[in-house]
């Protein structure tokens, strides 16, 4: 004889003879009833094969159990990594996360963040696209959501920000290739699509005139998240042209550099530390790649772990304490220089 058909929580609750209030009591925390009701409860459900709707059950809460994460760009192998890590966090603590990724597009981005308000999270974690972000939709929507941000920092926005510290990455960077070499050029887009790449310019500025170095920038065209091939196609034209003015390069991130490693191996120049090499290539962010390119690649690295663990947490403060903290904190890690050959 086969067990009837279990449509919802009310037919499980008939047929293992329990109230309807007791079962929810259980599905929404198993500690809060007794052990003999628990017992009875579970081995129901093993009998029966049921399995209740969370989701339908957190939207009829006040607090649901659901956590928005949403990025500027999945693709991109950072965020990758950082979402990895916070999903496992939040699952492990019971949670149940959301993921949106933006797409670089600030409409999306604020349709993403109507969204979120009808999934009613108790968090949302957020890494906005930055300049391009409708900062007035985030403002009204961090209002009414608790909210952390987290890599890209829009002031005063959400209850907090957990992220890296870009000056420590590029002086570490600048300190390195000058003391080992000719002062570095720093080679970005005219119109970057992450914030913090203006942040590690002013940082390259400041530092090289702390050293006494005059900075050169080198900037070139292209726009959105396609960075390796922006990267490619910019160095092959200040390549071509004799821009760089030094054989010293440091990029703005990773993925540019990415990019003017293959443009080098193109044309035929070799990149490194040895007598015979024409360049040096250094950069910033430690993509998770960046240790397979050839030569593999000079660059300050994230505190991956520590900048995840540190967001997750935040978002528990903020959720214990009923969505708002005292004041708006902002938390950043410094970055750790990894020679490798390119540098």
């Amino acid at each position: 004889m086969t067990n009837p058909k279990i449509r919802n929580m009310e037919d499980f609750a008939a047929i293992s003879g329990l109230s309807r209030p007791t079962v929810s009591k259980y599905f929404h925390d198993p500690s809060s009833v007794r052990p003999s009701t628990r017992a009875r409860i579970e081995a129901a459900l093993e009998e029966y094969d049921y399995r209740p709707n969370i989701f339908a059950m957190n939207q009829n809460r006040k607090l649901t159990k659901n956590v928005g994460i949403v990025v500027p760009y999945l693709a991109d192998p950072f965020f990758a990594e950082i979402v990895r890590v916070i999903e496992r966090r939040c699952v492990d603590a019971g949670l149940s996360p959301f993921l949106f990724n933006s797409q670089g597009e600030p409409e999306y981005e604020t349709a993403i963040l109507d969204t979120l308000r009808s999934l009613k999270p108790a968090g949302v974690l957020f890494a906005p696209l930055g300049r391009q972000s409708d900062k007035s939709a985030i403002e009204s929507f961090c209002r009414d959501v608790p909210t952390v941000l987290f890599d890209s920092n829009i002031e005063g926005l959400g209850e907090a920000f957990v992220g890296s510290d870009n000056r420590s990455f590029v002086s570490q960077t600048v300190e390195y290739l000058t003391r080992t070499g000719e002062p570095p050029c720093f080679f970005e887009m005219k119109t970057p699509a992450n914030p913090n790449a203006n942040k590690r310019r002013l940082a390259y500025i400041d530092m090289m005139d702390r050293l006494g170095f005059e900075p050169r920038i080198v900037a070139i065209s292209g726009s959105g998240w396609a960075f390796e091939e922006i990267g490619k196609q910019g160095a092959l034209k200040a390549l071509q042209e004799g821009t760089l003015g030094t054989n010293t390069v440091l990029c703005s991130n990773d993925r540019l550099a990415i990019g003017f490693l293959s443009a080098a191996y193109e044309m035929g120049l070799k990149v490194g530390r040895g007598a015979d090499c024409a360049l040096r290539v250094a950069s910033h962010d430690d993509h998770p790649f960046s240790r397979f390119t050839c030569p593999s690649l000079t660059t300050a690295a994230h505190d991956y772990g520590a900048v995840s663990d540190e967001v997750v947490a935040t978002l528990f403060r903020l959720i214990e304490s009923g969505g708002r903290l005292e004041r708006r904190t902002e938390t950043l890690f410094p970055a750790r220089l990894i020679m490798r050959d390119s540098a």
